[in-house]
């Protein structure tokens, strides 16, 4: 090995010793930051609170608390000979001069009595003297008056009534701070201990400009000095609230409040940190988290919090109590006490307690706002208070504190809003104020401020722990916005505040389940409506693919797609009502209202995309080809006698045509009906939701009562929960409409479309109905009587025999009584049948046919274009009836049953090539071109509109009006238009339709 060579395990360690020592720093950059709780009053009598560390630290040998319990003192009888910044040593007094110095420097003998303190005691009018002249320690101390008049190292005191020691900053030299010492807020600091260039402005950024505080001109240096020099602990406390009052910012000026306090923060690297936390410096506020990229992403989703959250426990105790609690600062950096948070400390806008209660309650998304006074802040906080909040984990003697991370949305990084990036850009803080009218006073501090800073918005938010089942957290992180107020008219000013506390999840998992159900089930509705547009094909006859085709498909591919989006809009809001609402250890969050926005889209394109299909289905019901083929024939026993040619002659009477306008009015009143009672569906739906107070499940708090008290809080609506809601209870009641009138209703009370089934029948009528070209229905209503122009006993002896079974049956077949079929008719029997119809439509361009006017009014070219429809008509229907005798062997018929499989697929496997084909059809599926055949269409289209103006409008009332007006008009539409269609296809005058 050549000399100087390290070995290899040597080199290796070298190596190896960067990537531990990264390591470690990583890990205990991601630690969990838990620390005790601890109150003044706990700590005992040798033990001060240590308002850096917000802990108890033992006091030192021979040394018990001070009466404010936050400093350490020598005992009774001890001397304080030395001190060591913030360290004291004390040294018992000899028996010859037993009592202390009233500085605490010093032994002495008394004239007099000890105090209980150990310290000398002097007549009620007397000043004790412990120095003479010159500063000296006296044998035996004196009751004298102060003489100020010597140099000494004693100065009066403020009140004049005793003489004391100077400040120790002075004892090196003497109570003169001369030069090149700096005297800054009665402290003697030692030349070149800090820069006396500070600058104590502060930027107010929302104004674009900077104010020379008169509170940082006085303190600053000072703050800064004591907490460099002497470890003061109030000086670093009353620096780091400078620096949080310039709102955490760093600028490239080194010199300002936080770049001081950065200085400060670098020079005590090396001593220990306070609490284990390595951002917590000793003797300092812990005001930042570091600022290594990525750190905030860490210490916000690394270790959750070691408290699990339940709705419902095992003895259906929940475990939903957020207990945050902070330590409270003045801005001189005294600690003044332990405040549990909420009421008026960080909420600032007055309320009921039991309302501001609310906002602690996990899973509760509470949101609070209110225009306060300038004046009534001002008054309320006269000096900024700071708080330094904490989670309280466990209880008792065990009692642990976890420190909340602060994001200030304001806070600035050399003139960047850091903050409002993306969270590796993120820079964590922790001691957050309220109200700031000091720094903003510019020539001194009883003048008027120019401009306060106001903690505008406060949230605190929840995240959940990934796939938790036991309710666990990651650290809740408080949200903190600052508002610039210049200060114009104080009297009239106000400021909104908002407090809100949220909660959210990872939503990635549950966006990518939705997207993949779309891109699933969408794929399904592609082949779907291709076969529909297949089906299509074949119904019309054509083997083309044109414009027409791809515009069908598109048409079709809208209505699928419309029952995706729906099932899986309706789904979601289902899962989320249920898995929320319902959850013991809570695992599931629900949305943020932003979250909210895609899934509101998924519901407009549901909407959008059914009310297109649905305008689709309306223009092919009213625009179907209708026939009613009369069979009744002529009876020549009751007709007329007639003279032609010299002799008399018998004429059978004319059919009626009476039996044609009831069906036809029939047809008419039958067209919008449906399965369910549109108006009591409103009603039972409005009725569910604001009087039983179902509406209260869509609100964005865990508990699933549908009743609240007027005096608790109401939190906002989730758009999830309330379309859930409002949803599946119109479903629910439109489902259960549906059953109660097909499986009672029809049944034993009224079915109207098996009754128009048997009124053709009785009326010896039967209806044909084209869909499309060459596909659509049959409703054999041929009577098996014969004849239906007859009175009223032979009408009542033809029910008899056929209620007896003594006449054959209705059916087309046979000892069949199946009456409806659908049909798949040929080409040619179309091309016959347009040929018959021309006829028909250009009957409609004689004003005569249908005037509302009286029949005498009609003239003569009316007359004539009647007598060529009514001509028309009789060629039609003894063309169609024809066809049904089989009386036209090129253009005849089959009957046969359809497969189960084209039931299903809707779809028709054999194309009619000679004959026609009638298949079997006991479902009445003609309903198809009526509303009743397209409820579910219907049923989901008012389900949308009802759930689309309510979240747009939140109120279910609206809502409700809306969609009743809007099925009205619809309905009106429908009418109207299929009455035109009814008119025109089968020429049935428009005014004998009532």
């Amino acid at each position: 090995m050549a000399t100087g060579t390290p070995p290899f395990a040597v080199r290796r360690l070298k190596v190896l010793l960067p990537l531990f020592l990264i390591i470690c720093i990583d890990i205990i950059s991601c630690q969990q930051f838990i620390i005790p709780y601890t109150a003044p009053a706990d700590c005992n009598v040798e033990e001060f609170f240590d308002i850096s560390s917000i802990s108890c630290v033992r006091c030192g040998p021979n040394q018990l608390r001070s009466t404010t319990g936050l400093r350490c003192i020598c005992k009774t009888g001890y001397q304080t000979i030395t001190t060591d910044k913030a360290s004291i040593i004390c040294q018992q007094c000899s028996t010859d001069k037993p009592a202390v110095t009233t500085d605490g420097f010093g032994c002495i003998r008394c004239p007099g009595s000890l105090s209980d303190d150990g310290k000398c005691q002097c007549p009620k009018d007397s000043v004790l003297v412990e120095r003479d002249v010159s500063g000296n320690l006296l044998d035996e101390a004196r009751c004298e008056t102060c003489n100020g008049n010597s140099p000494a190292l004693s100065v009066p005191n403020n009140s004049g009534d005793r003489c004391e020691r100077c400040q120790a900053s002075f004892t090196n030299t003497s109570c003169l701070c001369k030069p090149p010492n700096v005297l800054v807020g009665g402290l003697c600091f030692p030349p070149g201990s800090l820069s006396t260039n500070v600058n104590p402005s502060v930027n107010f950024a929302q104004l674009k400009f900077s104010v020379q505080s008169a509170w940082f001109v006085q303190n600053l240096y000072s703050a800064s000095a004591a907490c460099l020099v002497f470890s003061n602990l109030t000086a670093c406390q009353a620096l780091g609230n400078m620096c949080v009052m310039n709102m955490h910012s760093f600028t490239g000026v080194s010199t300002d409040a936080c770049g001081l306090f950065n200085t400060i923060y670098r020079s005590r690297a090396a001593l220990s940190s306070t609490q284990d936390i390595s951002y917590w410096r000793v003797n300092l506020p812990w005001l930042y988290y570091g600022e290594e990229p990525g750190l905030a992403g860490r210490v916000l989703q690394t270790d959750p919090v070691p408290v699990g959250f339940s709705f419902r426990g095992r003895n259906k105790v929940p475990n939903t109590d957020i207990k945050l609690i902070a330590a409270v600062y003045n801005v001189r950096g005294e600690f003044l006490r332990w405040e549990p948070v909420g009421g008026q400390n960080i909420q600032l806008c007055p309320d009921a307690k039991t309302k501001q209660v609310a906002a602690f309650s996990f899973g509760t998304a509470y949101q609070q706002s209110c225009d306060l006074s300038v004046k009534e802040l001002l008054d309320t906080y006269p000096e900024p208070l700071f708080y330094d909040v904490f989670m309280e984990l466990g209880g008792g003697e065990n009692k642990k504190l976890l420190p909340l991370p602060t994001l200030v949305n304001n806070q600035q990084y050399n003139g960047r809003f850091i903050n409002q990036e993306s969270m590796k850009n993120w820079y964590l803080s922790r001691r957050i104020f309220l109200v700031d009218g000091l720094s903003g006073r510019e020539k001194s501090l009883s003048a008027q401020p120019k401009v306060i800073r106001v903690t505008s918005s406060v949230k605190i938010r929840f995240q959940l722990v990934p796939r938790t089942l036991e309710g666990q957290v990651y650290p809740p992180l408080i949200i903190v916005t600052y508002r610039d107020v210049p200060i114009t008219d104080i009297d009239t000013q106000t400021v909104s505040i908002t407090f809100a506390v949220e909660y959210e999840m990872d939503q990635n998992e549950a966006r990518m389940k939705t997207n993949t159900a779309l891109g699933v089930m969408g794929g399904v509705a592609v082949l779907y409506s291709l076969l529909k547009t297949v089906s299509w094909k074949r119904r019309i006859a054509s083997p083309l693919i044109d414009v027409e085709t791809v515009m069908k498909f598109l048409l079709f591919y809208a209505g699928d797609l419309a029952n995706v989006f729906f099932t899986v809009t309706v789904g979601t809001g289902l899962y989320w009502l249920i898995f929320y609402k319902a959850q013991q250890s809570v695992s599931v969050l629900l949305p943020l209202p932003a979250q909210e926005e895609q899934f509101v889209t998924y519901i407009g394109c549901a909407f959008a995309l059914k009310a297109l299909q649905l305008l689709h289905k309306l223009i092919l019901q009213v625009s179907v080809d209708v026939f009613l083929m009369d069979w009744e024939r002529p009876r020549s026993k009751a007709g007329r006698t007639v003279q032609a040619a010299g002799e008399s002659k018998r004429e059978p009477s004319p059919v009626s045509i009476w039996r044609t306008y009831f069906v036809a009015n029939e047809w008419n009143e039958i067209q919008t009906i449906r399965k369910i009672s549109p108006t009591f569906q409103i009603i039972a739906v409005l009725f569910f939701l604001e009087v039983l107070g179902f509406s209260n499940l869509a609100l964005r708090d865990p508990w699933p009562t549908l009743e609240r008290s007027p005096e608790a809080y109401t939190p906002a609506y989730s758009l999830i929960l309330r379309y859930g809601v409002a949803a599946t209870l119109w479903l629910c009641i439109g489902l259960l409409q549906v059953i109660f009138f097909t499986v009672f209703y029809e049944h034993f009370v009224e079915d109207k479309v098996r009754q128009f089934v048997d009124l053709c029948s009785i009326s010896n009528i039967s209806v044909l109905l084209l869909s499309h070209r060459c596909f659509g229905y049959y409703i054999h209503g041929r009577s098996v009587h014969g004849h239906a122009d007859t009175n009223m006993e032979e009408m009542n002896n033809n029910l008899r025999r056929e209620h007896e079974s003594l006449c054959s049956q209705r059916g087309l077949l046979p000892n069949s009584e199946l009456q409806t079929f659908q049909v798949s008719i040929t080409n040619r029997l179309r091309v016959q049948y347009d040929r018959i119809r021309e006829p028909f439509s250009r009957g409609n361009m004689f004003p005569g046919l249908h005037r509302n006017g009286p029949s005498r009014l009609m003239d003569a070219g009316s007359c004539n274009g009647l007598e060529q429809q009514a001509k028309a008509y009789n060629t039609m229907n003894y063309f169609l009836g024809s066809i049904i005798d089989h009386a036209y062997p090129d253009m005849d018929f089959i009957v046969k049953d359809k497969l189960m499989f084209e039931r299903v697929i809707g779809m028709e496997f054999l194309e009619p090539s000679d004959k026609s084909i009638f298949y079997t059809d006991e479902a009445h599926s003609f309903s198809d071109v009526l509303y009743y055949g397209n409820e579910a269409t219907l049923l989901i289209f008012d389900t949308l509109f009802f759930c689309v103006v309510d979240l747009g409008s939140q109120s279910f009332v609206l809502a409700a009006v809306l969609t009743y007006l809007q099925q009205m008009i619809l309905r009106l539409l429908r009418n109207t238009l299929g009455r035109k269609n009814l008119v025109n296809k089968t020429m049935v005058d428009e005014r004998f339709l009532i």
